[in-house]
């Protein structure tokens, strides 16, 4: 029998996402994005939308990457904020 791996409850939202809508800021175009996205192209003009991501867990912990898979990993520490 196979061992579950446990991972912290910080990470459910990067690991099961699930689907948002937004105002597109040109059009004013409904959107459907992920909540582990933060840019996309908008349906109605091909804008492309961004947002910032929000803080969690991959900015701190240590077994991040492990955690959500190292794809989704790097593609969402290229999104992370620019520190000041």
């Amino acid at each position: 029998m196979g061992i579950l791996k446990e991972s912290c409850p910080g990470s459910t939202e990067i690991r099961n996402p699930y689907p948002e809508e937004i105002m597109c800021v040109f059009c004013r175009g409904a959107c459907e994005i992920w909540s582990d996205e933060v840019e996309i192209e908008c349906k109605s003009c091909g804008k492309t939308l961004s947002r910032e991501m929000k803080p969690n867990c991959l900015l701190w912990c240590p077994a991040a990457k492990e955690c959500v898979g190292a794809e989704k990993y790097e593609r969402l520490m290229k999104a992370k904020p620019k520190e000041d």
